[in-house]
């Protein structure tokens, strides 16, 4: 009897999560130590962060490490502690970062030089300048663009990657928890395991960025344009297809009209809280507007132990960027608070090529001038929506998506298999096909912006994606100029 009291109690103890196994055996709770120091943060969120922390270091840490001690139960859990004084200094400078001008203006102007650059050496292939055509799009790309981590084949520095995570975790841990070597250079190598081998091999490919495309699109089970079914036969009049008719009507009618009340009152909801917001006082740097192009952003200088291989004191950026990067001027000063719109608009421009086109263009101008009347409201509107989209559910959904891109079945899976050049060309083909879900779309608007031919214009929109190398050095200024802003101390290093 007792026994049976014994074994129904036991089942009825929830079963401890891996995180709480392998990371915190002596936690005396289920319940699992806070990993951000914000009191709002959403426990979900803090369980789900714990368990892709387990599972890494499962994967990646436990196998080696059991073949040195099989009986050391400690190392894991002090790593777990490392990465959480780790994420709350990372969760520290995020609130404490001014992200608008890296968000706005930074990402913006590093994508239109990417473009730009790119299609400068396109049109350099056959010329001179690529030696009679024995130099290729990435060489000259990289001749124009270069990034001392990366390499003309778009090879990585892995030692660049390491003085970088490390300088990282210098900024974050206390000088206790640095010292120690050991931990530290786990940490540090997983990271750059991940980095190097996973994610940028990955989303530098250009099949992987047109299948993100794909599915922002919702295209990710449409084929090509298929024809559609024939209509059928009109039925003859009757006072009941007429009836159906009007109410249909009225519903219709009533269903916009509730519509664009929800959204009148969403709005002025808005507006109310945009306007009673704090206005952050935002560091200065020129707007890319028609009458100022983007500037250099300004790269991340590693600074380099005495150990490690030398490195230059900082990336080079595209020679015909810094060109084009106009001297400060009291009408620049006007730019440099506002304007957080502009940078986009142009980022929109150079991709789908409007200059080249008149109607194109002459929308693109009549937007910008828009934009410019209303700047002062959006200058507010547009940090309130990006401190409302940089939430803890957002977080909680990178976290989900790479816990089932990584660990699908709790361990590593072997990577999948890249698509055939088959599948490639029919992602592709799918982008050029696509022209919205709308015929008003397709038929009136569409040739005004993409010209009379979109497909062409869709795949010259394409094509600076479609290099692997030159993709690695968008990734990297990228990192850098993210990096930069959350870790500033590093930029004068």
């Amino acid at each position: 009897m007792a026994a049976s009291i014994t074994s129904k109690a036991s089942a009825n103890v929830p079963k401890a999560s891996l995180s709480k196994r392998l990371l915190f055996p002596t936690w005396p709770s289920n319940d699992l130590p806070p990993l951000f120091a914000a009191p709002s943060t959403p426990p979900e969120l803090t369980a789900e962060l714990y368990d892709f922390i387990a599972l890494a270091l499962r994967a990646f840490v436990n196998p080696w490490w059991t073949k040195i001690s099989r009986y050391d139960k400690e190392f894991l859990p002090d790593i777990a502690r490392i990465l959480t004084h780790v994420v709350r200094a990372l969760e520290t400078r995020v609130l404490d970062a001014d992200l608008v001008p890296l968000v706005f203006h930074d990402v913006p102007a590093i994508v239109t030089q990417h473009y730009r650059d790119y299609r400068n050496a396109a049109a350099k292939v056959s010329t001179s300048y690529a030696s009679g055509g024995a130099l290729g799009i990435p060489l000259l790309f990289h001749n124009a663009q270069p990034h001392m981590a990366v390499a003309a084949d778009g090879t990585i520095d892995p030692e660049y990657m390491r003085q970088l995570v490390d300088h990282i975790l210098k900024s974050c841990l206390p000088p206790e928890d640095y010292a120690p070597e050991p931990e530290r250079y786990v940490i540090r190598e997983i990271v750059v395991k991940i980095l190097l081998q996973d994610v940028i091999p990955k989303i530098t490919q250009p099949w992987f960025i047109q299948k993100i495309i794909l599915d922002s699109l919702g295209q990710q089970s449409v084929l090509l344009s298929k024809p559609r079914p024939p209509s059928p036969p009109a039925s003859h009049f009757s006072y009941h297809t007429l009836i159906v008719v009007a109410l249909s009507a009225i519903q219709a009618l009533s269903s916009v009209g509730l519509a664009m009340a929800q959204a009148y009152r969403h709005a002025v909801t808005t507006i109310k809280r945009v306007n009673q917001s704090p206005q952050r006082l935002q560091t200065t740097r020129v707007s890319a507007s028609p009458l100022f192009p983007p500037r250099s952003p300004a790269s991340v200088p590693i600074p380099v132990s005495p150990n490690s291989p030398s490195i230059s004191a900082s990336s080079s950026i595209s020679s015909s960027w810094a060109a084009s990067a106009p001297q400060e001027s009291p009408v620049a000063a006007i730019y440099a608070q506002s304007n957080h719109a502009l940078p986009a608009l142009m980022l929109v421009s150079e991709i789908f090529t409007t200059s080249a086109r008149m109607a194109a263009s002459s929308i693109m101008h009549t937007i910008s001038l828009v934009l410019l009347l209303f700047s002062p409201f959006l200058d507010r509107l547009l940090p309130y929506l990006l401190a409302q989209a940089l939430s803890p559910k957002l977080l909680l959904t990178i976290t989900l998506a790479a816990k089932r891109t990584l660990f699908p079945n709790g361990y590593p899976a072997p990577p999948p298999p890249d698509p055939t050049p088959e599948e490639q060309a029919q992602m592709r083909a799918r982008l050029l096909a696509y022209r919205g879900k709308s015929p008003w779309v397709e038929t009136h608007l569409l040739p005004l912006v993409l010209g009379s031919d979109p497909s062409e214009t869709l795949a010259a929109a394409l094509d600076p994606l479609t290099s692997r190398e030159c993709n690695v050095h968008l990734v990297m200024l990228l990192l850098d100029c993210i990096i930069g802003t959350l870790f500033p101390e590093l930029l004068g290093a």
